[in-house]
């Protein structure tokens, strides 16, 4: 039996990605994780995820808050290095609405570690997303 986890949020209005990743900066999260920088923009629904350089990260932030994007679902990976945990950061077209993947070294609950620690998660990414108008979230973790 496999398992998902995520972590919906819900914002008052639209946000970018890169203020969602400057906000989330304050707290360690990065868009550095393990194999650089992974992105992507989903206008031909493949789900494409493409690989930059950490110096390309400004280039990455250009091209998925750019306005000819705004319709699609666009992707970054985060990763928090002090804890070793990182996922996909989804935000989907309007900007106002977007979804947290733990798909990086996923942190499972210490006494049933097959269970997401989605309470570790909360703490470390709703407290700076309230600056920029989190309004919300909803979190899931369940057996397929």
């Amino acid at each position: 039996m496999s398992r998902s986890a995520d972590i919906d949020l819900v914002f008052a209005r639209a946000v970018t990605v890169d203020a969602m990743v400057r906000a989330l900066a304050g707290e360690g999260w990065s868009l550095q994780e393990p194999l650089g920088v992974s992105y992507m923009v989903n206008n031909d629904d493949l789900f494409d995820w493409q690989s930059a350089s950490v110096g390309q990260a400004a280039e990455v932030l250009t091209v998925v808050d750019s306005p000819d994007n705004i319709d699609h679902l666009v992707g970054v990976c985060i990763y928090h290095s002090a804890a070793g945990t990182g996922g996909q950061l989804l935000l989907h077209a309007g900007r106002s609405r977007c979804s947290f993947i733990p798909t990086i070294d996923r942190r499972g609950l210490s006494a049933a570690p097959a269970l997401t620690d989605m309470a570790w998660y909360l703490n470390a990414l709703v407290p700076p997303l309230l600056a920029i108008g989190l309004a919300g979230y909803e979190a899931r973790d369940l057996a397929d």
